[in-house]
């Protein structure tokens, strides 16, 4: 199991649990809002069609050779409007700042954001890293150039 280093930042809520598993055969540890006091009480309200930066009050030390992927939590996606809009994305190894999640409000309502709710899970996942060459042609293959459902729906 590798080791993810955790920084606590100023407006980080210690009461918070840590990005954690909620069953043992998870794949992704859930991450939660960490609202500054300001608005902890009231929520972080996103408008419809808002996109905002939902932070967590945590930066992380990713090993070397690793990215964490940052993923919607099924549920959310499925019982509410909100959306983690760049998904699936990418916390480098190299970033040292603050793990914030971009969700995007696709409703036609106002959603609010509570402290501590959990809005994302993250995935560790090995990177490797490719070299790109410019080649006159490339190999055939059976689906060929055929892109977006050229391979049917059935």
């Amino acid at each position: 199991m590798e080791t993810i280093k955790v920084l606590t930042l100023e407006h980080f809520d210690t009461d918070l649990p840590l990005p954690s598993y909620e069953t043992t055969e998870a794949a992704g540890a859930d991450i939660r809002a960490s609202l500054s006091k300001e608005v902890r009480s009231q929520g972080l309200i996103i408008a419809p069609g808002e996109r905002v930066l939902v932070p967590t009050g945590l930066a992380l030390e990713i090993p070397k050779g690793f990215e964490l992927q940052v993923r919607p939590r099924s549920g959310l996606s499925l019982k509410t409007d909100l959306l983690v809009v760049n998904s699936p994305g990418t916390i480098d190894s190299d970033y040292r700042g603050e793990v914030k999640i971009i969700i995007g409000n696709f409703g036609k309502d106002p959603f609010t954001v509570n402290h501590g709710e959990r809005m994302a899970q993250l995935v560790l996942a090995p990177v490797i890293q490719a070299t790109y060459k410019v080649e006159g042609d490339l190999s055939q293959t059976e689906r060929g150039t055929g892109g977006f459902g050229s391979t049917g729906t059935k």
